[in-house]
């Protein structure tokens, strides 16, 4: 499993490249409001061009996270299971201690 250090690391990309892609976008949108030339239209591929390829890493930066969330949770759930089935009345009685807590902050309200 991985530390916290490097799960940071990883969302400190992760935001890195979606910022990346904005500002990517806002360039293009820039681009295209100017007047048709050949200039213009140099401009505008290689902004579409570099918009395509941050847009891209960003989606493979998504997807690793995703399959490491998804992993994760798979685990926890597994865990969870293990948990219930060698203890099964510690987690009834956990259970209704939970459902007790979440009533009692229900009526405060």
């Amino acid at each position: 499993m991985e530390n916290s250090t490097q799960i940071n690391q990883k969302r400190e990309s992760l935001v890195s490249d979606l910022k990346a892609v904005i500002q990517d976008a806002e360039d293009l949108l820039r681009s295209s409001g100017q007047q048709a030339s050949q200039q213009f239209d140099d401009r505008y591929k290689n902004a579409r061009v570099k918009f395509e390829d941050t847009l891209s890493h960003a989606k493979t930066s998504l997807s690793g996270v995703e399959q490491k969330v998804s992993a994760r949770t798979r685990e926890a759930v597994d865990s969870t299971d293990q948990y219930v089935k060698a203890h099964p009345w510690q987690s009834v009685g956990i259970g209704a201690i939970a459902g007790l807590v979440a009533g009692f902050l229900m009526l405060r309200r």
